[in-house]
């Protein structure tokens, strides 16, 4: 066990090291994965550990990305309208934007926001007993809906566009080197935070409730518990960090649009936790990772074929490596920690004999 911390410190002092061995063009790549990366740890929360599979939290990255955007481009803006309202005929700033001026509300929202979200689409659908493939394409289906929503009002969203063109935060540049490796190292300690939270709630007693729901949620309920409270919880919980990851994102790259929180992105979020192991934390991180390191790596080398490269990649996965590249780590352990116990029980039975002599 303490070898495996160990490992992890180790994981995450090389991401606090990066600034240092990383061009400045590298690093922006791996704060944008780092954000994907706090959306793995919540889906694996809800997948790995409760059986919930969402197929929608796109929406929830989405959400939070929206409410950060909104106070850099109002910042952007300069207390004039931002652009795109302009150009869509609008005269004045809309009531919801107007507490958006203020970052306090911005960054709180892209918290709030998704997780409000969350509880309510959660509540009634764990209490109704709604699961499995039933929940997936219900999540998918607010996915939908809230894509249309956001294209269709474009003077209030910058529609298909989404919202672009910010310059500062908090009066600093986004431009400016220091500035987005202050934002890298912001992301890596929320990164880190989110981890050790979660390690230390799996491992909780709450932690083994929910394994026992992904296991069998019947038995849990006949034996009191409360199924609904235990899910809308972790399900709320992995919301809060997809908005934490969007907004993040937004500091990041500079852009979001509704093509960002659709189906395909919320899909691939979900494939990234497969990859790296849907019951480990480290996984899920190590996962969105590698995946996204991947993609880049064949867009870049072969920008004609790379979707074929990034396919094969994901059929890999699943055909050969079921529980994902930790499952591969420790069965490897496993085979080890078996062959040191047969090989003490052969020496143990040999010194038997011998002492019999």
């Amino acid at each position: 066990m303490i070898k495996k911390n160990w490992m992890y410190w180790l994981f995450f002092l090389a991401l606090f090291l990066a600034p240092f061995y990383l061009t400045e063009f590298r690093l922006s790549l791996l704060g944008k994965f780092l954000c994907f990366a706090m959306i793995a740890i919540g889906i694996s929360l809800i997948w790995g550990y409760t059986g919930i599979l969402s197929l929608g939290h796109g929406v929830y990255f989405g959400l939070g990305a929206y409410c950060m955007a909104m106070y850099l481009k109002l910042e952007a803006s300069g207390g004039h309208l931002p652009d795109f309202m302009e150009w869509s005929g609008v005269n004045n700033l809309p009531w919801f934007w107007k507490p958006f001026e203020q970052p306090v509300i911005a960054i709180s929202s892209a918290i709030i926001v998704p997780v409000l979200l969350a509880m309510f689409l959660s509540y009634f659908t764990f209490r109704n007993r709604i699961k499995g493939v039933y929940f997936s394409l219900l999540s998918q289906a607010i996915v939908v809906v809230f894509v249309t929503l956001f294209i269709g009002k474009q003077e209030w969203t910058g529609g298909t566009n989404g919202l672009t063109n910010f310059s500062t935060v908090f009066g600093f540049s986004l431009s400016s080197p220091l500035t987005q490796i202050v934002l890298y190292l912001l992301t890596v300690v929320l990164l880190l935070s989110m981890f050790l939270f979660s390690r230390w709630l799996t491992g909780s007693r709450f932690g083994r409730v929910l394994v026992a729901i992904r296991d069998s949620e019947n038995r849990v309920r006949f034996l009191g518990f409360n199924p609904t409270t235990y899910k809308v919880f972790v399900y709320s919980l992995s919301a809060a960090f997809a908005g934490i990851a969007g907004a993040m994102f937004v500091l990041q790259v500079g852009l979001i649009s509704p093509a960002m929180m659709g189906i395909i992105p919320s899909i691939e979020m979900v494939l990234w936790v497969a990859v790296g192991g849907r019951s480990s934390l480290i996984g899920a991180i190590i996962g969105a990772i590698v995946t996204n390191g991947a993609k880049s790596f064949f867009s870049e080398n072969y920008p004609d074929i790379w979707l074929l490269f990034l396919g094969g990649l994901f059929i890999a996965v699943v055909l050969f490596l079921p529980n994902g590249l930790t499952g591969v780590y420790q069965s490897v352990r496993q085979r080890k920690k078996q062959g040191e116990v047969r090989a003490n029980e052969a020496s143990s039975h040999v010194l038997q004999r011998v002492s019999r002599f």
